[in-house]
C-alpha cells in the first residue's frame, strides 16, 4: 500500500462537547461525517493502522462530542458525532442541528469533508442535508461507501452508480466517490491521496 504514513501518526487530543470548544481556529483540519453506525470510527481506525483510535460501539449515538486527532502540529482530523439515531436526546439534536452548520460555515481551518454512507443503502434525507451544509458553505467533498466487502463487486459497483446518481438529483456535486471496506482493507489508499491533496501533503512526506 502507498498510504502517507503522516496518518499512522494520530493521537487522539481531545473532546470537544461543541465546535466552540475545539479551541484556536488555526492549521488545516478534514471532518469525517456520517450517520450512527455506518462505521465512520472503523473507517478512522482503518486509515490511522490503529485499532482502537476512534471508538467503535455496538449502540448507535454514543459518541456526542466532536473528537479531534492530531497528525502533526498543524494538521489534524475531526469526527464529527453521528447523526441520525433516534435515541438520541432531542436536546442532543436541537444542539447539533444548530453546532454543525455553524461550524461547518465559520471554521476557517476545515479544508474538507468526508461523508461516509453505508454501500448497502441509499443516501438518507441526513445524508443529503449534510451534503447541502457543506456544498453552501463551499467545502470540498469527498464520499466514502463502507462495507464494500458486504456485496460482490459488481453489485458494489452499481450501488457506487446509484449513490452519484442520489447525490445528483438531491442538488449536491460530489466530485469524488469511492467503496471502502474496514474488514478487508478496501480503499485506504484512495482516501489517503484525497486527503494527502487537501493537507497539501507532497512526497517528502510520504515516508
Amino acid at each position: 500500500m502507498n498510504e502517507s504514513r503522516i496518518y499512522r501518526r494520530a493521537v487522539f487530543r481531545m473532546s470537544a462537547p461543541t465546535p466552540q470548544d475545539l479551541g484556536a481556529d488555526a492549521g488545516m483540519e478534514v471532518a469525517f461525517a456520517g450517520r450512527s453506525n455506518v462505521g465512520k470510527s472503523s473507517v478512522l481506525n482503518s486509515l490511522t493502522g490503529q485499532r482502537k483510535l476512534a471508538r467503535t460501539s455496538g449502540t448507535p449515538g454514543r459518541t456526542q462530542t466532536i473528537n479531534v486527532f492530531d497528525l502533526d502540529e498543524t494538521r489534524r482530523l475531526i469526527d464529527l458525532p453521528g447523526y441520525g439515531y433516534a435515541k438520541v436526546p432531542l436536546e442532543v439534536k436541537r444542539r447539533w442541528e444548530q453546532a454543525l452548520p455553524a461550524y461547518l460555515q465559520g471554521r476557517r481551518a476545515l479544508c474538507g469533508v468526508v461523508i461516509i454512507m453505508d454501500v448497502r443503502h441509499a443516501p438518507t434525507d441526513l445524508d443529503e442535508q449534510m451534503l447541502l451544509w457543506c456544498a453552501d458553505a463551499g467545502l470540498p467533498l469527498h464520499g466514502v461507501l463502507t462495507k464494500a466487502d458486504k456485496l460482490k463487486r459488481g453489485a458494489a459497483m452499481n450501488r457506487l452508480q446509484a449513490v452519484r446518481r442520489d447525490v445528483a438529483a438531491a442538488g449536491v456535486e460530489l466530485p469524488s466517490l469511492q467503496l471502502f471496506s474496514a474488514l478487508k482493507g478496501h480503499g485506504i489508499d484512495e482516501l489517503s491521496a484525497q486527503l494527502d491533496q487537501w493537507f497539501g501533503i507532497g512526497n517528502s512526506e510520504r515516508d
